[in-house]
């Protein structure tokens, strides 16, 4: 499946009190971005629920004018869950900055789980293989 890709300016506003990008901003970016991924593939955003963020771990920090880019692709599906993987890096560097997890339950209209029909398809790259190797020891 394809990936998803979001960049966002880091802006004043979004700093700490250390001038550099508050975590639960990256943290709001990262599960925006993952949550894309799932609206865009079932079409059905409103049946989307979160339920579990797995790690989220920085590597270094986020400046006011830097371009924040997560890109987001599958990792592993349930009959109703499904986990997306995000990869957050800046401005032009491949180097990670952080990289996790979400797992969403798609639900019914009364809030109950139901299936969302999508399909794990064959790997793409030796990212991916890593990416679902990892994805199998989430809890």
């Amino acid at each position: 499946m394809e990936t998803i890709k979001v960049a966002r300016l880091v802006k004043s506003e979004d700093l700490n009190h250390h001038g550099t990008l508050f975590a639960g901003r990256m943290a709001e970016w990262f599960v925006e971005a993952c949550f894309i991924w799932g609206a865009k593939h079932t079409g059905k955003p409103e049946n989307i629920v979160c339920v579990n963020i797995h790690g989220l771990t920085f590597t270094q920090p986020g400046n006011r004018g830097d371009v924040i880019n997560l890109e987001t692709r599958l990792a592993k599906v349930g009959r109703t869950s499904f986990t997306v993987y995000g990869k957050i890096t800046k401005n032009d560097s491949h180097e990670i900055l952080s990289d996790g997890f979400i797992t969403f339950v798609f639900v019914d209209e009364h809030g109950n789980a139901a299936p969302h029909n999508i399909a794990l398809e064959e790997p793409v790259d030796d990212e991916d293989i890593e990416i679902r190797k990892r994805a199998l020891n989430l809890r």
